[in-house]
């Protein structure tokens, strides 16, 4: 539910918040621009690899797919280095306009889409511009905004609950009409675990998590396509040239490579692989690069996990430290649900892989998203970074996990 600031008196928190933030910014965090930059070099390379049996499929020259990848690099590092240079509570100022936008960007897609793969997600016949995708990003800068403007209240049914699930319930809904219910989940997901971050009561996300879980269920069953999915992950084998052609393909690539692969451009699953350079590129990279490669991209992710919620705890402010928290999420989870896709963990989706899957609205979103996670990463005052510093994961469900205001005075924020 779309929300106003009110014109009443502001509460002391958010006083805090509107006042100037007396950290010094600092440079920005190492481990989490060398990360996300060798993720990047690592998808240009795999990206040359996985795209040349498609470019060979459609007669295009064999640096075509690459080329266009490296483009959407350079507009996703522009849009990361605005978001590295504009204040981060400048968004918070503009999080209603951008959830409007949202919304609409959303439902106009669903009205003049590009039905491709069973699914109307694209703006572009190119097939590279998912609003989706940047719905991911909007949302958490909403969600952040309007979760730092309560205390108690999250708690409350009515005010708290309710008006979260309609938000997130309206914006899902509206991607799941897209034919694309695991970016539904994602987004679901990072938002829920944002709510809880910001104090809800233990018992109430217990019974939203049943809700939710029944809702998808049913989308599940009165689906074809997405049952076939389950059964597909179930026993892949039963139907090994139709359903399961994908996760036996992904299955043997790991396989072949073992622990060090046959080498970057070597493999020869990504020759009979569906979409190689993009739902499937991890696969490709466990063959060509082996385990070690595929260690090497987890560990990369790990960094930017352990570097982001550090960023969330030692953040000058509720609505930074939410904020980082759902970046965090939004990046560390989609390279888990892709990884678990490729590996047969969870039923195959249509979730890339940050950084390193051809990329398109994926690529400048995550980029976007990681600019602005760096930029808060610049207000971080390192003497002060606890484990449980803003984020106080030690608290039951009778507090908020978030520290309060008077905690940030008693540091002398």
């Amino acid at each position: 539910m779309l929300h106003s600031t009110p014109s009443a008196a502001p509460s002391a928190d958010a006083a805090a918040v509107a006042a100037p933030v007396r950290v010094r910014r600092r440079q920005v965090d190492p481990f989490l621009t060398s990360a996300t930059g060798a993720l990047i070099l690592l998808g240009l390379v795999v990206n040359f690899s996985a795209s040349f049996p498609v470019a060979l499929e459609y007669g295009t020259p064999n640096t075509s797919y690459l080329l266009r990848h490296a483009a959407w690099v350079v507009v996703g590092l522009l849009a990361a280095t605005v978001m590295v240079s504009v204040d981060f509570r400048v968004w918070r100022q503009w999080s209603v306009p951008l959830m409007a936008g949202t919304l609409a960007m959303l439902m106009v897609t669903l009205a003049f889409g590009v039905n491709r793969y069973g699914g109307e997600r694209w703006l572009l016949a190119g097939g590279s511009v998912q609003p989706s995708e940047l719905a991911k990003l909007l949302v958490i800068v909403y969600v952040a905004d309007w979760l730092s403007s309560k205390r108690d209240e999250i708690r409350d049914v009515t005010l708290g609950l309710m008006p979260f699930a309609i938000l997130i319930g309206t914006v899902c809904g509206l991607i799941v009409l897209q034919n694309h219910l695991s970016t539904a989940i994602l987004v679901g997901g990072v938002a829920t675990a944002m709510f809880f971050t910001a104090g809800a009561h233990l018992g109430q996300m217990v019974a939203s998590g049943v809700v939710a879980g029944l809702v998808i269920v049913g989308l599940i069953v009165r689906s074809p396509y997405r049952f076939e999915r389950i059964a597909t992950y179930l026993d892949p084998y039963a139907n090994p040239w139709h359903g399961g052609w994908q996760v036996i393909r992904s299955l043997e690539s790991f396989e072949r490579g073992g622990l060090f692969g046959v080498g970057l451009g070597q493999g020869q699953e990504k020759h009979v692989l569906p979409l190689p350079h993009t739902d499937a590129v991890f696969a490709v990279v466990g063959e060509e690069l082996g385990l070690v490669g595929c260690l090497v991209v987890l560990v990369l992710f790990g960094i930017v996990a352990w570097r982001g919620f550090r960023v969330a705890a030692g953040v000058p402010n509720r609505f930074a430290s939410l904020l980082a928290t759902g970046l965090t999420c939004w990046i560390v989870g989609q390279a888990l649900l892709n990884v678990a896709v490729a590996t047969n963990f969870v039923p195959t989706t249509g979730v890339p892989l940050p950084y390193i899957s051809y990329g398109g609205s994926s690529m400048v979103a995550c980029l976007a998203g990681m600019g602005l996670l760096v930029n808060l990463s610049r207000w971080v005052e390192p003497t002060r970074v606890k484990l449980y510093g803003n984020l106080d994961l030690r608290r039951g469900d009778r507090r908020s996990r978030l520290s309060r205001t008077h905690r940030a005075r008693r540091l002398g924020r």
